[in-house]
């Protein structure tokens, strides 16, 4: 697994003596680490609260509770962009970049030892802060050190890899029972299943300090660090100042389908969807991780794809494109299919919505170096936590009408919404970054 990124990398000619070449080797393992976390929380959080309620004779309820908690993350989430965005403006991108490593890896360790909720909350919220640095800081550094008709490679290995990880946090959390068995023999203290995926999480990410010989800063950067007339990593003026607003909105809007899909129909299979579907035995952990497969074999693909046609925007509507028609294909023709091509239906959704690469790459190469950061860091923050009003616009309409056709408006609008986005912004393949953002 871990040789992926180099044979990736060796593929579309970039050799190992070449700079950029461990640079995208750490954030490609940098992000799939921070996937894995990001996911594993929903593969083990049933689990974890069950043992909780267990040893600490309390009764949570396990749903409320796990909600409760993946709130608090998702809430880290969204402070954490903004604080590593701006530190990277003005501090540094490799900063952020093993500053967000470190966090979230000595909060998954804690999480492995905690047993009260107040406890899980705060290191839940702190490992959001830390996981929500990892993909801008890559992107951002990765964008501004490669050739600007190859950096879309760079970008396609950090994000194909790293979606990964949540494949094999699911993997991890069916089998970490035989991690857990051996240290149990080893310590003589007893260890669930559920401290295994985490403490392996935190392991793996601490691990990847040792890369940080092979990381260096950003050339553009360097030459503003020192420029006292530049304005650097300033927010406010970004949402203020009436052009770069709707720039960083356009941005926002092309990745709504992408965590439409994840936080509705993924997410929702097992207990909402498959049964309106006629479909027995749906599992959510599959579920999930072949649409996690699909949306790593997507973002391969779009970042080669983007190459040859020499535009990002052309590929971000052939995805839209096929995102729609497997939406109308799920809601209107899927009724009554076997358990089997359900999995693979969800691996094509994930597939369609596979440019998590492009629309992160797109980010950065809208705004100057003075503010890319703030933006690659964000962007992709505030659309994963878009998943709270579109969840709960989906389950404001149950009032209204079925799931189905809940599910179909949400996506409709958040397909549409894409659409307009991409259709507002400048074509950014090959496009020079080493300028200055003036807000």
């Amino acid at each position: 697994m871990v040789t992926c990124p180099f044979i990736f990398l060796i593929i579309m000619g970039i050799k190992k003596g070449n700079n950029s070449f461990w640079l995208i080797i750490v954030a490609a393992l940098g992000y799939f680490v921070d996937i894995y976390d990001l996911a594993l929380f929903n593969v083990v959080k049933r689990e974890s609260l069950e043992n909780i309620n267990e040893v600490m004779g309390l009764s949570l309820d396990i749903k409320r509770t796990g909600i409760f908690l993946f709130n608090c993350q998702m809430a880290g989430m969204l402070c954490g962009g903004l604080i590593w965005g701006i530190w990277g403006d003005k501090r540094g991108r490799v900063n952020v970049l093993f500053g967000s490593i470190i966090l979230y890896s000595l909060a998954n360790i804690a999480n492995a030892f905690t047993f009260d909720i107040t406890s899980y909350a705060i290191i839940r919220f702190i490992a959001g802060i830390g996981l929500a640095g990892e993909l801008g800081a890559g992107i951002t550094l990765v964008s501004e050190s490669m050739p600007k008709d190859k950096r879309g490679y760079g970008t396609m290995v950090i994000v194909t890899f790293g979606a990964l990880g949540a494949v094999v946090a699911g993997l991890v959390g069916t089998e970490g029972h035989l991690v857990a068995d051996f240290l149990t023999k080893i310590t003589g203290t007893p260890f669930a299943n559920w401290q295994v995926v985490y403490l392996i999480g935190g392991v793996m990410g601490l691990a990847l300090l040792a890369l940080r010989v092979g990381a260096y800063e950003s050339g553009m950067f360097n030459n503003m660090a020192s420029r006292e007339d530049i304005s650097k990593g300033d927010f406010i003026k970004l949402v203020k100042n009436k052009s770069t607003r709707m720039k960083y909105l356009y941005c926002i809007l092309i990745g709504l389908p992408v965590w439409y899909l994840v936080g509705v129909l993924i997410a929702l299979s097992q207990d909402v969807f498959a049964s309106e579907l006629g479909i027995e035995g749906v599992v959510n952990g599959k579920v999930v991780m072949y649409c996690y497969i699909g949306l790593s074999v997507g973002d391969l693909l779009s970042g080669i794809i983007s190459q040859i046609l020499k535009s990002r925007k052309k590929v971000v509507y052939i995805y839209l494109g096929m995102t729609l028609a497997l939406l109308l294909y799920y809601i209107f023709g899927a009724y009554g299919i076997t358990r089997n091509e359900y999995y693979f239906l969800c691996f094509l959704l994930g597939f369609a919505t596979g440019y998590w690469a492009i629309f992160v790459t797109i980010a950065a190469e809208q705004f100057g170096t003075n503010i890319r950061s703030t933006v690659t860091n964000t962007v992709p923050n505030f659309v994963r936590g878009s998943v709270v009003p579109i969840t709960t616009g989906f389950t404001a309409l149950l009032s209204y009408t079925s799931s189905l056709n809940s599910a179909l408006i949400v996506g409709l609008i958040c397909i549409g919404l894409a659409f307009w986005g991409i259709s507002q912004l400048k074509e950014s393949f090959s496009e020079d970054l080493d300028y200055f953002e003036s807000m």
